[in-house]
Parts: C-alpha cells; sequence; structure tokens
C-alpha cells in the first residue's frame, strides 16, 4: 500500500465513527456541503473528505466535487453533498380503516414510489400485512433497489418492546395484536433484505416532519394530526420521539373538548378523537359520509369546493374551537416551541387560521405570553416517510454495520 493511500486509510480510520452523525446530516438537509459537514462534525478537512468519500462509496450520498459558485461568492466552492437519488430505499407502509398504501422511500425522506391497495381490514392483521408485503414485493422489483429494511405506520399505540398494537380502535384487530412480529415474519418470508419495525402513525408522522418537513429545527415539536378516523399525536424532543415508559405517550386523542359530547370509543364521551376527525366534520356540516372515498378525502373535497357555504363554514368554526381548546391544554402542559398539524387538522388550519391560533392564545398560559408558532404538515405521505425513518435509522447509527447486516438478511 502506498503512502497515499495508507494516508487516506489512517483518516478514514480516525473517522469512521463519524460515518453515521455524517449521513444522518446529509440525510436531513443540515449538511449540503463539506465544508459545512467539516464544521458540524467537528472534525479536520481531510477526514470529513475521507467520511463522505466512504459514504460515496456505500451508495448512499453523492459528492459533488465541482458545484457552480454563486454569484458574487468568493474562493472556491466546498464540495456539494447529496443523497444518492438512485441509492437503497426503505420499505414503508401504513395501514389505515380503508386498507393500506404501500412505498419505497429513499434517504432524505424521498418517495421513490408508491402503491395503495383497498383491502378490508379484518381482524386477523395478517390478511392485511400479506397484501402489504406482496405490493411492497413488487414495488422493490420493478426498481431494482436494495432494501435496508422494512418500516409499518399503524393507527395504534404500539407497546414497547414488544411490538404489540394496544388499541386500533378503529381497526378490527383486537387490542394486544402482534403486529410487528407479524410484519417481521412476513417480510423475511418474501425474502425482503433488513430487519423490520412498527410504529404508531401519528408518532411516525411527527418524526418524518421533524428530520424533513415543517418541524424541521423546533426543539420541543407537538404534532397533532387526524387522519381517516381518529385523532393522534406525537411529541419530538430533541430530535428523539418521546414515547414514554412503553412506547404509549401522548394520545391526545383522548383529551376531552366537549363533556357532554359524542361517546368515544374509549369509553369517555367527547374526545378529541370524536370531536374533531372527519366525521365529525361531516356531521358539524350535515352531510352524510358516502361509501365511495374515504372520510378523510370527502372532508377535504367539501373544505375545498363548498369553502362559502353557511354550514361548512359553521362547522369549520366548531371544529377549530374543539381542536383549539385541547391544544391549549397540550401547551400548558406540554410547552412546544412549535406545533404541526396533520391531515384534517392542517385543512382546518388552513381555512381559519387566525381563529386557531387566536383560541390556542386565550386558553393557554404559554400562549398569553407570545404564542406558539403553528404550522401544517408539508410532506406528502408524511406517515410513509416517518415508517422509512424506523428502516434507515439502523443504517444511520451504524452505516457500514447495518449495510453489512442487511446483505446476510
Amino acid at each position: 500500500m502506498n503512502g497515499k493511500a495508507t494516508t487516506t486509510r489512517t483518516r478514514l480510520d480516525r473517522g469512521r465513527s463519524a460515518l453515521g452523525p455524517a449521513l444522518e446530516l446529509v440525510h436531513t438537509g443540515r449538511a449540503p456541503t463539506r465544508a459545512v459537514l467539516t464544521a458540524e462534525l467537528g472534525v479536520t478537512r481531510a477526514t470529513a473528505g475521507a467520511v463522505a468519500a466512504e459514504l460515496e462509496a456505500l451508495g448512499l450520498i453523492r459528492v459533488d466535487a465541482r458545484p457552480g459558485a454563486g454569484a458574487g461568492a468568493q474562493g472556491r466552492p466546498s464540495h456539494r453533498l447529496t443523497v444518492d437519488e438512485h441509492g437503497p430505499v426503505a420499505l414503508a407502509a401504513q395501514i389505515h380503516a380503508d386498507g393500506f398504501r404501500a412505498a419505497l422511500v429513499g434517504l432524505g425522506g424521498r418517495i421513490v414510489a408508491t402503491a395503495p391497495g383497498c383491502v378490508e381490514v379484518t381482524a386477523d392483521p395478517a390478511q392485511v400485512l400479506e397484501a402489504v408485503v406482496a405490493v411492497g414485493a413488487r414495488l422493490l422489483h420493478d426498481s431494482g433497489r436494495r432494501c435496508v429494511g422494512a418500516g409499518l405506520a399503524v393507527p395504534s399505540a404500539v407497546a414497547e418492546p414488544e411490538g404489540t398494537a394496544l388499541n386500533p380502535l378503529h381497526l378490527a384487530w383486537p387490542p394486544g395484536a402482534p403486529v410487528r412480529q407479524v410484519f417481521a415474519d412476513l417480510v423475511r418470508d418474501a425474502g425482503i433484505e433488513g430487519p423490520a419495525f412498527a410504529g404508531n402513525d401519528v408518532n411516525l408522522t411527527a418524526l418524518a416532519e421533524h428530520r424533513h418537513g415543517a418541524g424541521r429545527g423546533a426543539q420541543h415539536l407537538l404534532c397533532v394530526a387526524t387522519g381517516h378516523r381518529g385523532v393522534g399525536g406525537a411529541l419530538v424532543l430533541d430530535g428523539r420521539l418521546h414515547t414514554g415508559s412503553s412506547g404509549l405517550a401522548l394520545e391526545v386523542g383522548h383529551l376531552t373538548v366537549r363533556p357532554e359530547g359524542r361517546p368515544c370509543h374509549c369509553g369517555s364521551r367527547g374526545c378529541l378523537d370524536v370531536e374533531t376527525d372527519p366525521l365529525a366534520f361531516l356531521t358539524a356540516a350535515g352531510r352524510t359520509p358516502g361509501p365511495e372515498v374515504s372520510l378523510l378525502q370527502q372532508a377535504r373535497d367539501l373544505l375545498r369546493d363548498e369553502p362559502r357555504d353557511p354550514s361548512v363554514r359553521a362547522a369549520v368554526e366548531e371544529l377549530v374551537d374543539r381542536l383549539g381548546l385541547g391544544l391549549a391544554g397540550l401547551v400548558n402542559i406540554l410547552n412546544p416551541d412549535r406545533i404541526i398539524l396533520g391531515g384534517l387538522h392542517r385543512e382546518l388550519l388552513a381555512a381559519d387560521p387566525e381563529r386557531l391560533r387566536a383560541v390556542v392564545a386565550d386558553r393557554s398560559l404559554w400562549g398569553r405570553s407570545g404564542g406558539v408558532p403553528i404550522l401544517g404538515c408539508t410532506l406528502p405521505h408524511n406517515s410513509l416517510a416517518g415508517a422509512a425513518e424506523l428502516a434507515w435509522q439502523p443504517v444511520l447509527d451504524d452505516p457500514l454495520g447495518a449495510l453489512a447486516t442487511a446483505s446476510r438478511v
């Protein structure tokens, strides 16, 4: 081995522990250039260069040694770093009351391919998960991409470390269904590489939005969202999901906002879960839901097509007030520095942002002291992107070890 190669290898050995942190910086868009990567890692330029070269050799990032200098820039521009658009992918899936959606997701939260599935979700989780994995396997085959693992988003609290769905209130699954194990077995049997994971859909929405979307840069991020049915919440603290002692934290859907309101699946009444979801909106607007498309899509269509209809406006105000009351209670307890809203809640925010912000400010101690930014989620298919983050995490922690393990699975 010549002296130059020996020096390069020494630098790489010295910086090998920085491979994971470096990949996460590029993955989340926080290191667009090698100069920024050097500063963020606190290493020498040579070590940062060796680390970037190794990540490029693994097929994870691209290093552009000849980026164009911006107008008025002085000196030699730094190497540009981007995720490899043709690199490995994670298989991601989301289960909802009307079926599922599967996707392939690359680094940077990029959706490479996606396919919906409309099936009846029966009491046996294997029934829908078999369909999910079959669609995912076809996507992988058609793409020709390497798979690093699989992640599953479900509308239920997922107990840790067992991976059981404890309260799938809007699915026919029994409480405690072992969804992670069933999913992992099916993924393995299909010959799909890498480990398999499962998590709550809103937790995963928050994780994806924190890394790639509206939550980027927040230190204490609160996410509240309603999808096809029900309401969920999540908290990201200093870049990590706060899931509690066993994965069950932030079941915000069961905050009471109307003591005399609708009966909730949890046994209480007037919970956010049944007072601010798509069915509640359609009911408040005097519309009878149809079977053609999902409740969420029907609610979105109504907001889009008839925004000035008096009954629609009244329904918006009614649900905004209920949602604002729930958010105010969460602000008093959690003191977040940002709130992001997903699903129908994002559309309600867009329909009447000032009313929602005023309710939160008026009903919360911290809101009165200066206000908490409330934003809509920005990522398409953010639960899928979050499910993929579960599969990407081992690679972000140890790129060399995870890719070597995945290739042996």
